[in-house]
């Protein structure tokens, strides 16, 4: 890898992306489902049902590893750094997610991912839809953020100072476009922060000094170049661009990785060195 002037830490097959048809084809879409806003009882699901992993630092005992309401009333641990996680499109059903927060356990640190399908007749899709569509989901998925922060707060072994949000894919986009400043970092998975079929525009809210993480596929089948009907041929693939003028941000971008790559060896050395950075005392 290499370290360009601006801090930002690029992958070497940065640029090695192909050109963009002129003549892509671009598939049919399709929208599945009546739901696109939370209730008042499906945004508190959302907390509730989410998937939580503590480590044995913060239990006491063994890793706990359930759904946040059923969290065990009586621990003898401390206070641990927290993840919190936005699920892609198809849910905490994806395996990656589950070994992943076992994987953050194994570091020490405590991992809450929200279940956006808490929602009754959530909407799914088949991309790609209207960007207003898209738009819509963003705001859904942006809602499930504060009460996973309130029901963290009752938490005696969250570190309400060590709180990173992630994302990835769809979960990605609220987390690049967060506003507020609660999290001491953020790292964004398959997203790359740009102008293209999924959002009417990228409306990140990236500062200068919160630390970043980007990480996605060279190749990735959604948001690289490599895809045909991305809707930019300007669009480079990654998110090096909007953090140009964060020298606390990094950006891997991997070879023929695919879409999903929260678990690939490259993907979690680069999370854990940027974790142990940023989560240091």
């Amino acid at each position: 890898m290499m370290k360009s002037s601006i801090g930002l830490v690029l992958a070497s097959a940065l640029c090695l992306a192909g050109p963009v048809s002129a003549q892509a084809t671009v598939p049919a879409g399709e929208v599945k489902g009546s739901a696109w806003v939370h209730t008042v009882t499906s945004l508190a699901g959302s907390a509730q049902q989410a998937d939580v992993v503590l480590p044995t630092e913060a239990t006491g005992g063994a890793i706990f590893s359930g759904k946040f309401k059923d969290l065990p009333t009586a621990m003898k641990g401390r206070k641990v750094p927290v993840v919190v996680f936005l699920h892609g499109s198809s849910g905490l059903a994806l395996k990656a997610i589950a070994e992943w927060q076992q994987w953050l356990a194994r570091q020490g640190i405590a991992s809450m991912a929200p279940d956006s399908f808490a929602l009754p007749d959530h909407v799914t899709y088949k991309s790609p839809i209207s960007k207003s569509d898209y738009e819509r989901i963003h705001a859904l998925r942006a809602s499930e953020i504060a009460p996973a922060l309130q029901a963290l707060q009752s938490q005696p072994w969250a570190d309400m100072g060590k709180l990173v949000l992630a994302g990835s894919s769809e979960g990605a986009v609220p987390v690049a476009r967060y506003a507020g400043h609660e999290f001491a970092a953020r790292m964004l998975y398959a997203w790359s922060c740009e102008s293209n079929y999924f959002v009417e525009e990228p409306r990140n809210a990236f500062n200068r000094t919160q630390p970043v993480l980007n990480i996605i596929s060279q190749t990735d089948p959604f948001f690289s170049p490599s895809n045909s009907w991305l809707g930019n041929s300007q669009a480079k693939g990654h998110c090096a661009d909007a953090l140009k003028d964060n020298q606390r941000a990094s950006v891997l971008l991997i070879p023929g990785a695919p879409h999903t790559l929260l678990n690939l060896p490259a993907a979690r050395d680069a999370t854990a060195g940027f974790l142990k950075a940023v989560l240091q005392p």
